[in-house]
Parts: C-alpha cells; structure tokens; sequence
C-alpha cells in the first residue's frame, strides 16, 4: 500500500499541476469516444498503451474481458455498456483480450477453476470460444491453441454485444463501430478483428487503417 500512497503523492506534487486545467474541466463532466472493455489483469494498462489522457477512455474491466448476451438479469458490464451508448454517447467500443490471459487457461484447462465456484459460472460466456477451438483446433500445440482461444473469446463476445438492444440500435444508423483486438504483452502488438476478411490482421499504426468488426448500417441513409 505505501507504494500507492507514494504514487498518489508524486501525481499531486508533479502530475497534477501540470494538467490543472483539464482536471478542472473533468470536474464537471466527462465526454469519452471510447468504451474499452479489457481484462483485469493488472499487465493490461489502457490509458499506459494508448498514451491517453484523463476522460478520453471510459475503461470497463473484469476477468476473460466477457460481455454477456442480453437476457432479463444485468450484470455491471452490460449497465456499463447501456449507459455509455445512451449517456456518454460513445462513438467506439472496443473488446480487448490479451496474450497469457489466465481466464483463457482456464476456458482451456477447467480443473484449473474447479474450486472457485464463480469463476466457473462467470467463464461460462466464454464457452463458445472452447467450442469452437475444440473443433477446429487440431494439431495445434498448447500455446497455440491459447492463442486461438484468446481471439475466438473476443469474437465470441463481440457476437455477444451485438445481442444488447441498445448496441444494435446505435450501429444499425451507423452511430457506433465496434472492435476486437488482442494485446501482445511482450511484445507491445495489437491484432484487430477484420469483420470483411473474417480473420485477425496486424494493427499498423502507419497505414491510418483500422479494421472493425461492424456490421453494415441500415438506417442512416434514410433517417429514421
């Protein structure tokens, strides 16, 4: 904990007056164009890897970065998601796995869980990834069958997100674009969903291209 405390301490005596301003504008509001849905692992920095500044990432974070589907029952990271579509008015959300993720190991070995009854349950909104690596993985090794689990989570809930009303609506009159990446720790790389390819690529900076998975809109040519 001291290690927090001295943290603290170097943001209000350095950090702090340097961007006054902005915090004081913070104060009032915030106006975010991103929701960023990752894990918790406290490898994977959002606001460190983007080089971003306070209030430009609404974060939301927990374990396997999981989205259930819409059902009656809610859960924080759907209340999350409702309010920074109707609220906050985001423009992007973007799904982020990350590479060495234990949620994934444990979608990959269960025993590893066994005894941790709500981590169980909680993985279950992952088990189309297991399944659809299971039949479509053979002959891979163990690392590379982590691999592709980590990216079949993030399309599977991405197919997830898609199922919440208040997501469909905003993309149907081209509102909101969403995106699958996965974070490469050791190696600082992002790889992106390419919904039109069907397959992960390389994020390049350079190139000022960026692959999302969003479907086409239907409503914006008409208004309505």
């Amino acid at each position: 904990m001291q290690r927090l405390i001295d943290g603290f301490q170097y943001f209000r005596q350095e950090v702090f007056p340097e961007q006054r301003e902005l915090f004081k504008q913070l104060a009032s509001g915030q106006s975010p164009s991103t929701l960023f849905i990752t894990c918790a692992d406290s490898r994977v920095m959002p606001e460190m890897i983007f080089n971003a500044q306070p209030g430009e990432l609404f974060v939301y974070r927990n374990i396997g970065n999981i989205v259930p589907p819409y059902a009656q029952h809610v859960s924080g990271v759907v209340a999350a998601i409702e309010y920074a579509v109707r609220v906050l008015e985001v423009r992007h959300i973007v799904i982020c796995g990350h590479s060495d993720c234990g949620a994934m190991k444990a979608l990959q070995n269960p025993a590893l869980v066994k005894d941790m009854p709500s981590v169980v349950a909680w993985m279950k909104h992952g088990d189309v990834a297991r399944y659809v690596v299971a039949q479509n993985s053979h002959g891979l090794s163990e690392h590379e069958t982590l691999a592709c689990l980590t990216r079949e989570n993030v399309v599977g809930q991405l197919e997830h997100l898609r199922t919440l009303p208040v997501v469909a609506a905003a993309m149907a009159r081209g509102d909101l674009s969403i995106h699958g990446w996965v974070y490469d720790i050791a190696h600082a790389e992002i790889d992106a969903f390419d919904a039109e390819l069907g397959c992960f690529v390389r994020l390049d900076p350079s190139t000022g291209k960026l692959p999302d998975a969003t479907p086409h809109v239907r409503f914006a040519a008409t208004g309505t």
